[in-house]
């Protein structure tokens, strides 16, 4: 996802956490250490979803669709931030970031609100976060990318762990991969044995990220049907493709012609 621009916020010069911003057809984008696109904005419809990726993660709707705590960890341009935050407004979301200048830049140039009673977004190292006693949630979305790879930190076993724990009943993690990566059956093994109840993968529409769904209790085998009903209802609602979403659990998890297994 190499991309370059008529202009740059801020251009890169060796530095492995340069934040910049770069913004071509409508479209403004947030690079973290390198040219590859970490989040994107199209200016005229700032709090949609822009990359396939992002919308793929919303998928966890299929599977709990009234959160009610969101926690975060990687804020990027905060794009499913702003998403769940306008489009699901009984959602109380805390965020945690660990550099301060993303922060800054999702603000000043991605439209992330500031904090209000529904909305914390903290400056902190997620994985020491995780492990601290706090309220827990009902879904857990982890997007931590430096500028070429997973942070470890958010990809190790005792992380997993703590995300299971932090979880509620019904609970749902959602982890972005890049399936390219060389580290993914590893990182894959890590999130199942942490969530012994059941896990899936979901490829997004563009070919690349895989997102992961790791459920904190058994949330049963949904029948094909059931989940084709509930997606027209979600797609309805929120203008995302939640139809082929459906599709696409059939690519990478165990399945019949009438339902998924977990």
């Amino acid at each position: 996802m190499k991309f370059f621009s008529r202009w740059r916020l801020r251009k890169p010069a060796g530095d492995a956490e340069t934040v910049y911003v770069t913004e071509k057809f409508g479209v403004r984008s947030l690079h973290i250490g390198s040219d590859t696109i970490q989040s994107s904005m199209r200016l005229a419809r700032p709090n949609d979803l822009e990359l396939a990726y992002t919308r793929s993660m919303m998928a966890f709707l299929l599977f709990n669709e009234q959160p009610q705590r969101v926690l975060m960890v990687g804020l990027g341009g905060g794009s499913v931030l702003k998403f769940i935050y306008h489009r699901m407004p009984w959602v109380r979301i805390e965020a945690v970031e660990i550099n301060l200048r993303v922060v800054t830049i999702a603000r000043l140039h991605f439209h992330v609100p500031p904090d209000d009673e529904r909305l914390t977004v903290r400056v902190g190292d997620g994985a020491e976060h995780m492990v601290q006693a706090a309220a827990a949630a009902d879904v857990i979305v982890v997007d931590g990318y430096d500028g070429e790879s997973q942070v470890e930190e958010l990809s190790s076993p005792a992380f997993y762990d703590a995300c299971r724990g932090r979880l509620d009943a019904r609970g749902v993690l959602v982890v972005n991969l890049w399936g390219s990566d060389r580290k993914f059956n590893d990182y894959l093994e890590r999130i199942e044995t942490a969530f012994p109840a059941g896990t899936l993968c979901l490829p997004a529409e563009k070919p690349g990220n895989i997102i992961v769904f790791a459920f904190r209790d058994p949330p049963g085998n949904p029948h094909w049907d059931d989940l084709a009903m509930k997606a027209c209802q979600l797609e309805a609602r929120y203008g995302l493709e939640f139809v082929k979403f459906v599709q696409g659990l059939r690519k990478m998890n165990r399945c019949d012609e009438k339902q998924l297994y977990l």
